[in-house]
Protein backbone atom coordinates (compact mmCIF):
# COMPACT_ATOMS: atom_id res chain seq x y z
CA UNK A 1 0.00 0.00 0.00
CA UNK A 2 1.18 3.53 -0.83
CA UNK A 3 -0.07 6.88 0.42
CA UNK A 4 -0.04 9.71 -2.11
CA UNK A 5 -0.43 13.29 -0.88
CA UNK A 6 -1.65 15.74 -3.54
CA UNK A 7 -0.61 19.14 -2.20
CA UNK A 8 -1.86 22.10 -4.20
CA UNK A 9 -4.22 25.02 -4.65
CA UNK A 10 -7.73 25.45 -6.05
CA UNK A 11 -6.98 23.31 -9.10
CA UNK A 12 -6.15 20.43 -6.78
CA UNK A 13 -9.17 21.29 -4.63
CA UNK A 14 -11.28 21.15 -7.80
CA UNK A 15 -12.60 24.69 -8.29
CA UNK A 16 -15.11 25.02 -11.13
CA UNK A 17 -14.30 27.95 -13.46
CA UNK A 18 -16.53 30.93 -12.78
CA UNK A 19 -18.36 29.30 -9.87
CA UNK A 20 -17.92 29.31 -6.10
CA UNK A 21 -18.00 25.55 -5.76
CA UNK A 22 -15.92 22.49 -6.56
CA UNK A 23 -16.15 19.46 -8.79
CA UNK A 24 -17.42 16.21 -7.29
CA UNK A 25 -15.32 13.23 -6.23
CA UNK A 26 -16.04 11.72 -9.64
CA UNK A 27 -14.60 14.75 -11.46
CA UNK A 28 -11.57 16.32 -9.79
CA UNK A 29 -8.16 14.93 -10.68
CA UNK A 30 -6.84 13.70 -7.29
CA UNK A 31 -10.06 11.75 -6.73
CA UNK A 32 -9.87 10.32 -10.26
CA UNK A 33 -6.41 8.97 -9.43
CA UNK A 34 -8.06 6.45 -7.11
CA UNK A 35 -9.45 4.58 -10.08
CA UNK A 36 -6.15 4.62 -11.97
CA UNK A 37 -3.79 3.36 -9.28
CA UNK A 38 -3.74 0.06 -7.35
CA UNK A 39 -6.85 -0.36 -5.21
CA UNK A 40 -4.93 -0.47 -1.92
CA UNK A 41 -3.22 2.89 -2.54
CA UNK A 42 -4.53 5.85 -0.55
CA UNK A 43 -4.95 9.28 -2.16
CA UNK A 44 -5.04 12.35 0.10
CA UNK A 45 -6.57 15.43 -1.50
CA UNK A 46 -4.89 18.45 0.06
CA UNK A 47 -5.89 21.39 -2.12
CA UNK A 48 -6.58 24.87 -0.73
CA UNK A 49 -7.92 27.73 -2.85
CA UNK A 50 -5.49 30.65 -2.87
CA UNK A 51 -2.53 28.64 -1.53
CA UNK A 52 0.92 29.98 -2.43
CA UNK A 53 4.27 28.21 -2.28
CA UNK A 54 5.95 30.07 0.60
CA UNK A 55 4.44 33.55 0.65
CA UNK A 56 2.02 35.15 3.11
CA UNK A 57 -0.92 36.72 1.30
CA UNK A 58 -1.57 40.22 2.70
CA UNK A 59 -5.26 40.05 1.80
CA UNK A 60 -6.38 36.43 2.08
CA UNK A 61 -4.24 35.15 4.98
CA UNK A 62 -3.38 31.57 5.99
CA UNK A 63 -2.46 30.60 2.41
CA UNK A 64 1.27 29.95 2.85
CA UNK A 65 1.89 26.38 1.68
CA UNK A 66 5.18 26.03 3.54
CA UNK A 67 3.53 26.71 6.90
CA UNK A 68 0.98 23.96 6.37
CA UNK A 69 3.14 21.33 4.68
CA UNK A 70 5.01 20.00 7.73
CA UNK A 71 1.85 19.41 9.83
CA UNK A 72 0.32 17.70 6.80
CA UNK A 73 3.33 15.41 6.45
CA UNK A 74 3.19 14.58 10.15
CA UNK A 75 -0.49 13.72 9.89
CA UNK A 76 -0.32 11.46 6.86
CA UNK A 77 3.25 10.11 6.48
CA UNK A 78 2.93 9.87 2.67
CA UNK A 79 5.13 7.76 0.44
CA UNK A 80 4.90 10.40 -2.29
CA UNK A 81 4.04 14.10 -2.26
CA UNK A 82 2.71 15.56 -5.51
CA UNK A 83 3.33 19.31 -5.27
CA UNK A 84 1.57 21.61 -7.71
CA UNK A 85 1.71 25.21 -6.50
CA UNK A 86 2.75 28.51 -8.03
CA UNK A 87 -0.36 29.76 -9.81
CA UNK A 88 -1.32 32.05 -6.93
CA UNK A 89 2.26 33.31 -6.69
CA UNK A 90 1.63 34.84 -10.14
CA UNK A 91 -0.77 37.39 -8.64
CA UNK A 92 0.30 40.93 -9.42
CA UNK A 93 0.50 41.91 -5.74
CA UNK A 94 3.45 39.56 -5.13
CA UNK A 95 5.62 40.98 -7.93
CA UNK A 96 7.49 37.70 -8.43
CA UNK A 97 9.38 36.41 -11.44
CA UNK A 98 8.91 32.88 -12.76
CA UNK A 99 12.34 32.03 -11.33
CA UNK A 100 11.36 33.32 -7.88
CA UNK A 101 8.18 31.25 -7.94
CA UNK A 102 10.15 28.13 -8.85
CA UNK A 103 12.40 28.72 -5.86
CA UNK A 104 9.36 28.85 -3.64
CA UNK A 105 8.30 25.48 -5.04
CA UNK A 106 11.82 24.16 -4.47
CA UNK A 107 11.62 25.19 -0.82
CA UNK A 108 8.58 22.92 -0.46
CA UNK A 109 10.54 20.02 -1.94
CA UNK A 110 13.32 20.69 0.57
CA UNK A 111 10.78 20.64 3.39
CA UNK A 112 9.63 17.18 2.32
CA UNK A 113 13.24 15.99 2.10
CA UNK A 114 13.87 17.23 5.65
CA UNK A 115 10.88 15.38 7.05
CA UNK A 116 11.60 12.42 9.29
CA UNK A 117 9.77 10.78 12.16
CA UNK A 118 9.96 7.71 14.36
CA UNK A 119 7.39 6.02 12.12
CA UNK A 120 9.31 6.29 8.83
CA UNK A 121 12.91 5.54 7.97
CA UNK A 122 13.21 7.78 4.90
CA UNK A 123 11.61 10.92 3.54
CA UNK A 124 8.78 10.71 0.99
CA UNK A 125 9.40 10.85 -2.73
CA UNK A 126 8.41 14.10 -4.47
CA UNK A 127 6.78 14.77 -7.81
CA UNK A 128 7.11 18.50 -8.55
CA UNK A 129 4.44 19.63 -11.01
CA UNK A 130 4.64 22.89 -12.94
CA UNK A 131 1.12 24.33 -13.17
CA UNK A 132 -0.22 25.05 -16.65
CA UNK A 133 -0.09 28.61 -18.00
CA UNK A 134 -2.89 30.93 -17.00
CA UNK A 135 -4.76 33.36 -19.21
CA UNK A 136 -5.42 37.01 -18.41
CA UNK A 137 -9.16 36.73 -18.86
CA UNK A 138 -12.41 36.77 -16.96
CA UNK A 139 -13.05 37.91 -13.40
CA UNK A 140 -9.46 37.30 -12.22
CA UNK A 141 -7.84 39.37 -14.95
CA UNK A 142 -6.95 42.42 -12.82
CA UNK A 143 -5.52 40.22 -10.07
CA UNK A 144 -3.24 38.43 -12.53
CA UNK A 145 -1.96 41.35 -14.63
CA UNK A 146 1.25 40.21 -16.34
CA UNK A 147 0.79 36.61 -15.21
CA UNK A 148 0.08 35.01 -18.57
CA UNK A 149 3.55 35.56 -19.98
CA UNK A 150 5.31 34.67 -16.72
CA UNK A 151 3.27 31.50 -16.34
CA UNK A 152 4.60 30.21 -19.66
CA UNK A 153 8.11 30.19 -18.17
CA UNK A 154 7.24 28.26 -15.01
CA UNK A 155 7.83 24.81 -16.52
CA UNK A 156 11.37 25.70 -17.57
CA UNK A 157 12.33 26.90 -14.10
CA UNK A 158 10.51 24.10 -12.27
CA UNK A 159 12.41 21.57 -14.37
CA UNK A 160 15.67 23.23 -13.35
CA UNK A 161 14.74 23.12 -9.67
CA UNK A 162 13.69 19.46 -9.94
CA UNK A 163 17.01 18.61 -11.56
CA UNK A 164 18.92 20.43 -8.82
CA UNK A 165 16.98 18.64 -6.08
CA UNK A 166 16.90 15.23 -7.80
CA UNK A 167 13.14 14.89 -7.61
CA UNK A 168 10.65 13.84 -10.28
CA UNK A 169 9.12 16.51 -12.51
CA UNK A 170 6.00 16.86 -14.60
CA UNK A 171 4.75 19.76 -16.72
CA UNK A 172 0.97 19.92 -16.38
CA UNK A 173 0.89 22.28 -19.35
CA UNK A 174 1.50 19.29 -21.62
CA UNK A 175 -1.94 17.89 -20.84
CA UNK A 176 -3.99 20.70 -19.25
CA UNK A 177 -5.23 24.05 -20.54
CA UNK A 178 -6.69 26.66 -18.21
CA UNK A 179 -10.23 27.75 -18.99
CA UNK A 180 -10.01 30.23 -21.90
CA UNK A 181 -12.94 32.26 -20.55
CA UNK A 182 -12.15 32.35 -16.82
CA UNK A 183 -8.36 32.07 -17.15
CA UNK A 184 -7.22 30.24 -14.00
CA UNK A 185 -9.22 27.09 -13.28
CA UNK A 186 -9.79 23.98 -15.36
CA UNK A 187 -12.79 22.68 -17.21
CA UNK A 188 -13.86 19.20 -16.22
CA UNK A 189 -12.20 17.29 -19.07
CA UNK A 190 -8.85 18.78 -18.09
CA UNK A 191 -9.08 16.98 -14.74
CA UNK A 192 -9.40 13.68 -16.60
CA UNK A 193 -6.32 14.52 -18.66
CA UNK A 194 -4.37 15.43 -15.55
CA UNK A 195 -5.34 12.29 -13.62
CA UNK A 196 -4.41 10.04 -16.53
CA UNK A 197 -0.98 11.62 -17.06
CA UNK A 198 -0.11 11.87 -13.36
CA UNK A 199 -1.13 8.26 -12.69
CA UNK A 200 1.37 7.07 -15.31
CA UNK A 201 4.08 9.23 -13.79
CA UNK A 202 3.33 7.99 -10.26
CA UNK A 203 3.38 4.34 -11.27
CA UNK A 204 6.78 4.86 -12.91
CA UNK A 205 8.17 6.20 -9.64
CA UNK A 206 7.33 2.98 -7.81
CA UNK A 207 8.14 0.48 -10.56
Amino acid sequence: MKTILCFGDSNTWGAIPGENRRYSHQERWPALLRGLLPTDWHIIEEGQPGRTTVFDDPFEGNKNGLKYLRPCLESHHPDLVVIMLGTNDLKHRFGLSASDISRGAARLVEEVYQFTSLAIDKHPKVLLVAPPPVKEAGPHRDMFIGAEEKSKALAKFYALRADELKCAFFDAGFVVESCPIEGIHWQVEQHKNMASAVSIKILSLFS
